[in-house]
C-alpha cells in the first residue's frame, strides 16, 4: 500500500479503483488489481 498526500492521480491508475472513506482516513481500493492499493496522509 502506498502513502501519498494526494489520492487523485492514485485512482486514475486503474479503471477499477475506488475512493472509499475509513475510520477518517480516505483509501482508493482495487478489487480487481489489490496492487492498487493506496492510502491518504
Amino acid at each position: 500500500m502506498k502513502i501519498v498526500n494526494s489520492l487523485k492521480t492514485m485512482k486514475n491508475r486503474h479503471k477499477a479503483c475506488r475512493i472509499i472513506r475509513r475510520r477518517g482516513r480516505v483509501y482508493v481500493i482495487n478489487k480487481t488489481n489489490p496492487r492498487f492499493k493506496a492510502r491518504q496522509g
